[in-house]
C-alpha cells in the first residue's frame, strides 16, 4: 500500500506571452520575439527590451510576421519550452 498523504500536489501557473514570429524555418518550431517596455532599475528611463523564445508549432502554421501567443510547457527539446496557443 502506498502512502500518498505526504505528497503535495503542485498547481502550476504557466507564463503566457504574446509576440511576433521572426523565424519559421525549423520543423515544428517558430521563433517568437516578445517585447517589453520597462523602467530601468537604476536610472529610471523607460526602455524597450525584447527576448526570443523557441515555441512548438505543430504543423508549421505560423508564418513570419504573425502575432501569436505562447504558453510555458514542459521541456520539448534543449531550447524549446513554450508552445503556440493562438494566432491573431
Amino acid at each position: 500500500m502506498k502512502d500518498t498523504s505526504n505528497k503535495e500536489q503542485k498547481t502550476s501557473n504557466p507564463r503566457t506571452f504574446s509576440g511576433v514570429v521572426v523565424s519559421d524555418k525549423m520543423k515544428d518550431t517558430a521563433v517568437v520575439e516578445v517585447a517589453r517596455y520597462e523602467k530601468h532599475p537604476k536610472y529610471g528611463k523607460f526602455i524597450n527590451t525584447h527576448k526570443k523564445f523557441k515555441a512548438h508549432d505543430a504543423g508549421n502554421t505560423a508564418k513570419v510576421g504573425d502575432k501569436v501567443q505562447i504558453v510555458e510547457t514542459r521541456p520539448i527539446s534543449k531550447d524549446k519550452h513554450f508552445k503556440l496557443i493562438a494566432k491573431s
